[in-house]
């Protein structure tokens, strides 16, 4: 897949994100509203901050489609992971105002009657959103797009809230008022985790955390299956956006001439093109083969 391709294919899953999650906000608020039900209102309240996450999305892969230039020679692909370090902040800070919503409403003890409608807006609200986010996970997984995969959990996110709410909401109608702050609570623990996972792999890119070591090892058995390369001598690899950026030692018969070395070097560079679509460069050193480097670092 070309890099216009890549970032069309993301542009197009957070377009139909973002159109449906207007909607669903104006059916919940009003529903919720004219249902007499907090917990609906409240969860179109929620789909309201989504718009932010959504939002910072689409204009992180706008930016992170940008070629590199004199002043970002890795690309703007880092945009993707600060969009999602903000969609976790959004899903922290909408899990916090659930739960303590359903707390003060517990401790109140106001319960209200909810109508059909707002047990209505809870269960189409679930069906949704799964879709959405069964929709967008498999293209946020194929391009490895941390920014998608952060509207995906968004998408999660809410469906879990919402059948939460459906039950809480569903008791209430019954007359059992005090099951919509109990279930909204429990939601509120389940959004804090997908936001704690979402935060934990974003400041994990930010920061050059490695990739997976199978990623690893496949890169290093696919460089030593190449002829006259005698050995892997060491492999670091980082994420930036959806692409990975791969630094490579490898050992090399030290008799070799410098255009030797290159264009082995360069057809290893190609096969790791050709099998791993994601990367997007390979920075290739060359050591002479059973000799002792000297490895020259200050991190």
């Amino acid at each position: 897949m070309q890099r216009n391709e890549r970032f069309n294919s993301a542009d197009r899953i957070i377009r139909v994100g973002f159109w449906i999650n207007a909607v669903l906000m104006v059916f919940k608020m009003s529903a919720g509203h004219w249902g007499h039900s907090d917990a609906v209102f409240a969860d179109g309240v929620e789909s309201a901050c989504d718009f932010v996450a959504i939002l910072s999305t689409m204009i992180a892969l706008r930016m992170g489609r940008l070629p590199f230039d004199e002043k970002h020679p890795y690309g703007h692909g880092r945009a993707e992971s600060l969009s999602a370090l903000l969609v976790a902040m959004v899903i922290f800070a909408t899990g916090g105002w659930i739960l303590v919503d359903a707390v003060h409403e517990v401790a109140s003890r106001h319960f209200q009657s909810p109508g059909w409608i707002a047990v209505a807006a809870a269960l189409v609200t679930i069906l949704i959103k799964e879709w959405l986010y069964r929709f967008t996970h498999k293209t946020a997984a194929k391009l490895e797009s941390p920014s998608l995969l952060a509207v995906a959990e968004d998408h999660r996110k809410d469906a879990i809230s919402s059948i939460a709410t459906l039950v809480g909401v569903t008791g209430a109608f019954f007359g059992i008022g005090i099951m919509d702050p109990l279930a909204a609570g429990l939601t509120a623990l389940f959004i804090l985790h997908i936001g704690y996972k979402t935060f934990r792999g974003a400041a994990h890119d930010l920061m050059d955390g490695n990739v997976p070591e199978s990623y690893i090892a496949g890169v290093t058995r696919l460089a030593e299956g190449v002829e006259k390369v005698e050995h892997v001598h060491a492999i670091r690899a980082r994420r930036s956006g959806q692409y990975v950026i791969i630094d490579l030692k490898l050992e090399m018969d030290p008799a070799m001439t410098v255009k030797e070395s290159h264009d082995i070097a360069q057809q290893v560079k190609r096969m790791i093109f050709e099998k791993y679509p994601n990367v997007g460069d390979v920075m290739i050193h060359i050591n002479p083969h059973e000799e002792k480097h000297e490895h020259l670092s200050r991190l």
